[in-house]
């Protein structure tokens, strides 16, 4: 196994690009983390809710965690397709890496990896637009809307 200087220099040229799409994963992963992390908050926060009053009328509360627990779970699922793709892309990189430098024909198998990984990609931010219509499908103008103030007159 004689690699030489140029050798190497030319195999991490080709690692290049998987290496970017690598960063900006690894961005999407943050992104759907933070969501989970705000929906387990809001979730935590409404079943006190539910546990500290026991004689109130709830169905509310209940509704949003329904919903929380849908947007959780498709949350969940972006998130292993995201870290599907991550780990498709570092065997493309390290598939790279070998292939050059014991010169093998692993030409199909990186392009495999490589369909497989944009394969999870896509349903990865596929979920994530499910999400976040789950999300949007719950607001109303009621929410957003300011009630008028006493004293004026709602026109």
């Amino acid at each position: 196994m004689d690699i030489q200087l140029g050798d190497i220099s030319h195999i991490i040229q080709l690692a290049i690009a998987p290496v970017f799409l690598l960063t900006g994963v690894g961005t999407n992963l943050t992104v759907l983390t933070n969501r989970l992390a705000r929906i387990i908050d809001r979730s935590r926060i409404l079943e006190d809710r539910i546990a500290a009053a026991n004689d109130v009328d709830h169905s509310d509360a209940y509704e949003e965690l329904a919903t929380l627990y849908r947007r959780a779970h498709l949350i969940n699922r972006a998130i292993t397709l995201s870290t599907s793709c991550a780990l498709l892309v570092c065997i493309v990189i390290a598939a790279l890496f070998i292939g050059d430098a014991l010169n093998l024909e692993l030409a199909k198998f990186i392009a495999l990896c490589f369909v497989l990984g944009m394969f999870s990609l896509i349903g990865g931010f596929v979920c994530l637009l499910r999400e976040i219509f789950v999300a949007t499908r719950n607001l109303s103008m009621r929410n957003i809307v300011a009630p008028p103030r006493k004293g004026t007159s709602a026109e």
